[in-house]
C-alpha cells in the first residue's frame, strides 16, 4: 500500500503553528490612546491607576482588567484551543479567527465588569464635581464612557499589529 499527499499538507501545518507561536492576544487599553478631555493622560495610563490604585491620589483600587477577563477565562481557553486545532490543520484563517474570538470575549466583558461595576465608592468631592458638570452617574469608572470604551484587543504578530478591534 503507497500514502500519496495532495497540496502542502505538512508545510501549512508549519507554517500555521510557527505563525502561531509568534502570536498574541492583549486586551485592555493600547498605549497612547488619545483622551479628547485634554489632561495630559492617556486611557492606559488612567487605566494603570483604576487597576492598582494609588494611595498618592487618594485612589482606591478598583480592579476591573484582570478580573473581567478572568470571569471568561474558560471561554477563552476554549477559543484559543481552537485556534491551536486550527493551526494544526493548516487553516491559518481560521486559527486568527479564533484568536480574534478570545480577544473580542474578554473584551466584551471587561466592558460588562466595568458597567455591573461593584466598586468602592467615589468620593463625596468627586461626587459634587460630577454633578457640577452635569453627570447623574455616581458610578466608579464610568463618568464619560471614554475610559470604558478604550478597552480593546489587539492582534500581534512579534512587533506588527495584525488587527485592533
Amino acid at each position: 500500500m503507497s500514502v500519496t499527499s495532495t497540496g502542502n499538507g505538512l508545510l501549512d501545518i508549519l507554517n500555521a503553528v510557527s505563525e502561531l507561536s509568534k502570536t498574541d492576544v492583549l486586551v485592555g487599553v493600547p498605549h497612547g490612546e488619545a483622551r479628547t478631555d485634554g489632561d495630559g493622560m492617556t486611557n492606559a495610563a488612567i487605566g494603570y491607576l483604576l487597576e492598582t490604585g494609588s494611595p498618592a491620589m487618594n485612589l482606591p483600587p478598583r480592579p476591573h482588567l484582570i478580573p473581567g477577563i478572568e470571569e471568561v477565562q474558560d471561554l477563552i481557553a476554549e477559543k484559543l484551543t481552537w485556534a491551536v486545532d486550527a493551526a494544526l490543520t493548516g487553516n491559518t484563517k481560521r486559527m486568527y479567527f479564533y484568536l480574534e474570538s478570545a480577544g473580542m470575549k474578554a473584551t466584551m466583558n471587561v466592558k460588562r465588569f466595568i458597567n455591573a461595576g461593584d466598586f468602592a465608592p467615589l468620593a463625596p468631592l468627586t461626587i459634587k464635581g460630577r454633578k457640577a458638570r452635569g453627570r447623574k452617574s455616581e458610578k466608579p469608572l464610568v463618568d464619560t464612557a471614554q475610559y470604558r470604551n478604550s478597552h480593546t484587543y489587539v492582534v500581534m504578530r512579534g512587533e506588527e499589529e495584525i488587527k485592533r478591534a
